[in-house]
């Protein structure tokens, strides 16, 4: 389960590239790590839904939106 209380308390980080401009307006996801697990979060609604992924996880998302995933 995640605790809320310990993630607002918790640095996120938000995507350079996610400027005010471009087609998606400034649209991104934030994300933080807490206690080995990655946090990614809506950044427009920060009290909404909040995905936990392993660090194995998130680095395995992070290559296939990226194009490296073999």
């Amino acid at each position: 389960m995640i605790d809320r209380e310990r993630l607002a308390h918790v640095q996120w980080r938000k995507s350079s590239r996610s400027g005010s401009g471009g087609t998606g307006g400034g649209d991104c996801v934030e994300v933080a790590a807490l206690d080995g697990r990655c946090f990614v979060r809506d950044s427009k609604a920060p009290e909404g839904p909040v995905l936990a992924l392993t660090a194995d996880d998130w680095r395995a998302l992070a290559r296939a939106i990226g194009g490296r995933d073999g």
